[in-house]
């Protein structure tokens, strides 16, 4: 994938367009994980959009494969209007408490306001990925 977008960026510039206008690849249109912000989460709960919630710890192998799987999921298509919101466990105590969770590595689903599923500690793609889905199903 990056070849094929290191080409269209070289025949742009062959063909005088900036680079900066250059259409990035797919795969780029896939949610990033942003920080969770409370007016973030608000808005896209009343818009009714898929939300996942990820109670992630820097520290945490678990944290560590479990972004692989929600990178993984979240680049298909039909997550481009999910929101994924990381709360940091180290430092967000009272948020992820909020939310009900008790651990690091907690994933909670959301379509809009209604919570979908939510998994703890758990590396298995396919349950981490179920989670995902279920908030757009």
């Amino acid at each position: 994938m990056r070849h094929a977008s290191s080409l269209a960026v070289l025949a742009a510039f062959a063909a005088g367009v900036p680079a900066i206008m250059v259409a990035a690849p797919a795969s780029a249109a896939a949610p990033t994980v942003q920080p969770f912000d409370q007016a973030a989460f608000d808005a896209a709960q009343k818009a009714g959009k898929p939300i996942v919630v990820w109670v992630h710890a820097p520290w945490c192998p678990v944290c560590r494969q479990q972004a692989k799987t929600i990178a993984r999921v979240t680049a298909e298509p039909a997550y481009r209007d999910m929101q994924v919101f990381r709360v940091d466990y180290d430092t967000q105590k009272a948020l992820w408490q909020k939310f009900g969770a008790t651990m690091q590595s907690t994933v909670i689903a959301f379509h809009g306001k209604r919570e979908t599923a939510r998994i703890a500690h758990e590396t298995d793609d396919g349950k981490v990925s179920a989670v995902i889905r279920s908030a757009i199903a």
